[in-house]
C-alpha cells in the first residue's frame, strides 16, 4: 500500500490541505498533468458546441414568434431581451470563474429570482464558460489561489509548532 501511495502525483494524506477537485478536470488542475490539456480543448469545444446549439434553439423560438406574426415590436422586444439576458449571465459566469461565487454581489447573487434569465442567457454563460477555457480550466484561478493559500497557513501551522511539540507560544508549563 506504502507503494502505490508513493507512486501517486500530487498531495497525501497528511501533507496538508487536498485540493477542491473542478467539474470535468478533477485535481489533475493542480500540476496541469494527466490529461490536462486534452480535457481542456475537450471543454472548450464542448461549450462552445452546447453554445451553437443553444443559440439555434433560441433563433427557433425567435422564428415562431415571427411566424405569429405578432409584429415587429414584439420581435423586437424579444430579440432584445434574449441579448440582455445573454450579456447578464455572460458576466456573472465570467464573474464566477474569475473571482467565485463569494464575490456576487447584488443582483448577480440572486439565483432564484432571476432564474429565467440565467436559463434565457444560457449562450451568453455558455460562451463565458468557453472563452474562460482557452485561459484556464473554467474555475482554476479561483481554486487555485484558495488552495495556495490554504497551504501556506498549513505550513505556517505546521512551522509553528515545530520545535515545541506539546506547548503553546507563551505558555510556561508548571
Amino acid at each position: 500500500m506504502d507503494d502505490v501511495q508513493s507512486t501517486i502525483p500530487g498531495p497525501r494524506p497528511g501533507d496538508g490541505p487536498a485540493p477542491e477537485p473542478i467539474r470535468w478536470f478533477g485535481t489533475s488542475w493542480v500540476e496541469r498533468g494527466a490529461g490536462y490539456w486534452a480535457r481542456r480543448v475537450l471543454v472548450a469545444l464542448g461549450a462552445l458546441a452546447a453554445a451553437a446549439v443553444g443559440a439555434l434553439l433560441l433563433r427557433f423560438a425567435v422564428a415562431g414568434v415571427t411566424m405569429s406574426e405578432a409584429g415587429g415590436f414584439v420581435n423586437l422586444l424579444l430579440v432584445g431581451a434574449i441579448a440582455i439576458c445573454s450579456c447578464l449571465a455572460a458576466v456573472r459566469t465570467w464573474k464566477v470563474l474569475t473571482e467565485g461565487r463569494d464575490s456576487l454581489t447584488g443582483w448577480m447573487a440572486e439565483d432564484r429570482s432571476l432564474g429565467a434569465v440565467w436559463i434565457i442567457g444560457g449562450v451568453g454563460a455558455l460562451a463565458a464558460y468557453f472563452f474562460r477555457s482557452l485561459v484556464e480550466a473554467p474555475g482554476e484561478g479561483v481554486r487555485r489561489a484558495a488552495h495556495e493559500r490554504a497551504v501556506a497557513a498549513h505550513l505556517r501551522r505546521r512551522d509553528a509548532r515545530a520545535g515545541r511539540p506539546g506547548g503553546k507560544p507563551g505558555r510556561k508549563r508548571r
